[in-house]
């Protein structure tokens, strides 16, 4: 089904829920990594490319300061909050239900009027009518709840005349899932479902947050991107995704740098001595070797890219996967068969790609092998006793939007 078919969809349930029409049906894209994992919180680069896959949002405005939002996936009716009592996670303040979905789309609110961004009145800022319904898969690590985030951004900034651009957009929905929510994720994923464009991925430089969009046309070289699912669910809010964030801080702090950017691969032997002469702990050094030689692989994949060498970014994939399994330590045995089975059956290059602890790996075939190598993952995991894996294309499409 097409976002036009499903916009018209959202649209009639929007009339079913609120008994009104909405002003219009807006789209935000789940992402996945090409690579570069857990660098954009170290103010290095990534590179991700948003997925055909959206979450959409059906939005009318109000002006007497209440949100009331409902998901077309998630249990329950709609949830109805004042803009004005919207209050972090571990506040007293109704929003700061972090376990609930309605949290994310509460947050971008609260971070919309915190900047002052959304009219006030004498009944206190504006509220919005939301209606959702997401083609992004849920706990896959494909950025569902920034799809989320920058739908209803986007929907508010259309609705109220805000002028927000992508970027600004991006910073907004990251502050929402950091101060609102409470979960410490980088820029990334909110950047990919807000900036990203067809055919392209996207090299950010999470410092400056400059960006450029790197053509990405795999069709054209026969080739194929491919995404599997492990459906193993991955829960970073159980302080596996802070503790990292935590040690690489903690590097940083004791190598005198602001962010673990500044340590060059040059530089790396060098400041893992310093650091172990300072008594940290093998699984810091582990961290920030993952870190320097990600921000390499990026800055790697690039430059093939640039060079119009597509099918050379394979082993890249694959070293990467190598420094996520053993030296940041967030892969798990569905993932790293993944990569072991389709490589084995005559892949290019695969890694796991997301935050880790399951989710979804990424895996770059010719087009003329990739149902073999698909075949190859599929029966490895059947082998193993886990369960079938959902396996398709990523094409580079378009960031969010109105429909």
């Amino acid at each position: 089904m097409t976002d036009s078919d499903r916009a018209w969809q959202a649209a009639d349930r929007f009339r079913e829920v609120y008994g009104t029409d909405p002003a219009g049906v807006w789209a935000a894209p789940g992402r996945v990594n090409l690579i570069g994992e857990h660098t954009d919180y170290n103010d290095g680069f990534v590179m991700p490319l948003a997925l055909p896959h959206t979450c959409l949002a059906a939005a009318a405005p109000r002006r007497d300061g209440v949100l009331r939002v409902h998901s077309g996936e998630a249990p329950g009716g709609v949830v109805e909050l004042r803009v004005a009592d919207l209050a972090p996670t571990g506040s007293s303040g109704p929003g700061g239900d972090r376990g609930g979905w309605a949290a994310y789309p509460a947050g971008v609110v609260w971070a919309l009027t915190g900047a002052g961004l959304l009219p006030d009145s004498a009944d206190g800022p504006p509220g919005a009518d939301l209606y959702f319904t997401s083609a992004v898969p849920t706990g896959a690590g494909l950025s569902s709840s920034a799809a989320l985030e920058v739908a209803t951004a986007t929907a508010l900034n259309d609705l109220y005349g805000l002028g927000l651009e992508p970027g600004e957009i991006a910073r907004l929905c990251q502050r929402a899932e950091n101060d609102f929510v409470g979960v410490p994720c980088g820029i990334m994923d909110q950047t990919a479902s807000a900036c990203c464009t067809a055919g392209h991925a996207l090299f950010l430089d999470a410092r400056d947050l400059t960006r450029r969009q790197v053509p990405f046309d795999l069709a054209a070289e026969g080739l194929r991107l491919l995404v599997v699912d492990t459906r193993v669910t991955h829960e970073l809010g159980e302080g596996a995704y802070a503790a990292r964030r935590a040690a690489c801080e903690t590097a940083a702090r004791e190598l005198g740098v602001r962010a673990l950017r500044e340590v060059s691969v040059e530089d790396l032997d060098a400041a893992l001595a310093r650091l172990a002469e300072a008594g940290q702990d093998a699984s810091v050094l582990r961290r920030v070797r993952h870190v320097v030689t990600e921000n390499r692989r990026v800055e790697e994949t690039v430059a093939r890219l640039d060079a119009g060498d597509v099918r050379a970014i394979g082993p890249v994939l694959t070293d990467g996967h190598a420094s996520c399994r053993d030296d940041f330590e967030i892969s798990c045995a569905e993932l790293d068969l993944v990569v072991t089975s389709a490589n084995a059956a005559g892949a290019l290059g695969a890694r796991m790609t997301g935050g880790g602890f399951g989710g979804s790996a990424i895996v770059l075939v010719a087009e003329e092998t990739a149902d073999a190598v698909g075949k190859a993952v599929t029966e490895a995991f059947a082998g193993a006793g886990y369960a079938t894996p959902r396996i398709f294309t990523a094409v580079p499409s378009a960031g969010a939007r109105r429909l």
